[in-house]
C-alpha cells in the first residue's frame, strides 16, 4: 500500500543500519547463491536482534505503521 510522500521500508534495511554481523556476511556472498542461503536461515530462526529492538528502530527512523480500516 503506497501513501504520497512516504517510502516503505525496504527489506534488511535495519540489518544493515544497526551492522547486524549476520548481515555483514550475508554481503560478502553471492544473493542467491547456496553459501547466501545457508547464511540467511540465520535470520529465519535465531535472529540477533529482538523485535523490540526492530520497532523501536523503526519509531526512532520516523516509519509508520498502517493497515488498511476493516
Amino acid at each position: 500500500m503506497e501513501i504520497n510522500e512516504y517510502v516503505e521500508y525496504k527489506s534488511r534495511e535495519f540489518c544493515k543500519d544497526v551492522k547486524c554481523p549476520v548481515q555483514l556476511e550475508l554481503n560478502s556472498k553471492k544473493l542467491g547463491s547456496e553459501e547466501y542461503e545457508k547464511i540467511r536461515q540465520t535470520c529465519r530462526t535465531d535472529c540477533k536482534h529482538t523485535t523490540r529492538e526492530f520497532h523501536y528502530w523503526l519509531i526512532d527512523k520516523g516509519y509508520l505503521i498502517v493497515r488498511p480500516e476493516k
